[in-house]
């Protein structure tokens, strides 16, 4: 499977997970000048930014641990630009991220609430 095909079935899965959750998905693959959202969803009142990260193997590290400093605070400035456009003001923000691991075959999903916070 190619890279892009692994990332859309890694968002695919990460929806599912996160649907079965109660999350609503708002939006994917969100784009503006700050970069990319994966998925803008609701919990509750809750707006969530989740950032997904698809492994097939550990050899880079697990997917949780590829979101670097510099990705978080590219995914902190793009949801404060998504925030700004859908006029949420005060809402409550969140930013999780979402990990599949494929390195024992069938993909096993990791979902990290508060992973970190508007600071990146």
């Amino acid at each position: 499977m190619t890279r892009a095909g692994r990332g859309w079935e890694g968002e695919e899965l990460a929806c599912r997970h996160l649907e079965a959750q109660g999350f609503r998905i708002l939006a994917r693959n969100w784009r503006c000048r700050a970069g990319e959202l994966d998925i803008v969803a609701r919990d509750g009142p809750v707006t969530v930014f989740v950032e997904v990260k698809d492994r097939g193997d550990a050899s880079h590290g697990q997917g949780f641990e590829a979101v670097t400093v510099h990705k978080r605070r590219r995914v902190v400035l793009a949801a404060r630009l998504y925030a700004a456009r859908q006029g949420l003001g005060e809402e409550p923000l969140r930013f999780d991220v979402v990990s599949i691991d494929r390195s024992t075959g069938a993909p096993r999903v990791r979902h990290d609430r508060d992973a970190f916070t508007t600071e990146g």
